[in-house]
């Protein structure tokens, strides 16, 4: 760790130090939007120096959220509280970041605190639930629709959509969340993803989805600032998404546009 506290660039942005804040999920949030909680949690993480603060998972759609208090990018209204805790951010001589994601079939589900596993449509909950085949995550767990190629085309134009709108909020770092088996992730396993078509099957199907939103993201993110993407670099189960096909995903991401990966 001797480099720690080492300036680091990327792209158009140096960072102060080597120290960065992962996504935490708060579960704080009311229809999608940051608010005071938001602004001390990361402001905190600000003054206290870290080099770069990123946001909890931010869900691009409503249907995309892990639980309904996630925070969300899906609609402008959503810019303006964001953009005040930006400002603060930079104030601190931080650079402030925003995680995109999608939960896939881990969607409509209580708070940890609330004991986890499904949440019903009468407690808050929602029924349009998607993932690549329509397997649930696990008992307890909503029961997904597969998605149809139009589905799958929404979901990547609300990556490229929710890019712009965190770019318009004053974010200089995008990471696209395709780790812990949420959507992204869900294609990337042969255990979740077992469609027939053009997105399942083969290691250049099952990437498809990540790459096409790797490259929409990256088409909306300005070529100065960089892009991150997390994976789980393996599902430690035989059969499944492992090391070797993560190394393979990075080497057509980087092409793509990918900066940095977060595993």
């Amino acid at each position: 760790m001797p480099r720690l506290l080492d300036p680091l660039s990327i792209r158009s942005i140096t960072f102060s130090n080597r120290i960065f804040v992962s996504p935490m999920c708060e579960y704080s949030s009311d229809d999608g939007f940051a608010n005071d909680w938001h602004l001390v949690h990361l402001g905190s993480r600000a003054v206290g120096g870290a080099g770069l603060v990123f946001t909890e998972a931010t869900a691009v759609t409503p249907e995309g959220r892990i639980s309904p208090q996630d925070l969300g990018i899906w609609k402008d209204a959503h810019v303006d509280v964001l953009s005040r805790i930006v400002r603060f951010i930079h104030s601190q001589g931080s650079v402030p970041g925003m995680q995109l994601a999608h939960a896939g079939r881990k969607a409509s589900t209580r708070r940890p605190w609330d004991g986890g596993g499904r949440l019903s449509e009468l407690e808050g909950g929602w029924r349009n639930v998607m993932a690549p085949s329509p397997i649930p995550f696990a008992d307890n767990f909503p029961q997904p629709v597969e998605m149809t190629p139009a589905m799958i085309s929404r979901a990547v134009t609300a990556f490229a959509n929710a890019a712009k709108r965190a770019l318009k909020a004053g974010f200089r770092v995008i990471e696209i969340h395709a780790a812990h088996g949420y959507l992204i992730h869900e294609f990337l396993s042969p255990l979740s993803n077992q469609r027939r078509d053009a997105y399942g099957g083969s290691f250049e199907n099952r990437t498809r989805f990540a790459r096409e939103i790797v490259s929409a993201v990256r088409k909306e993110w300005p070529q100065e600032l960089p892009l991150f993407i997390r994976l789980s670099a393996t599902d430690w189960v035989d059969g499944g998404w492992d090391v070797d096909q993560s190394v393979a995903l990075v080497k057509l991401l980087k092409p793509l546009g990918v900066d940095f990966v977060d595993c």
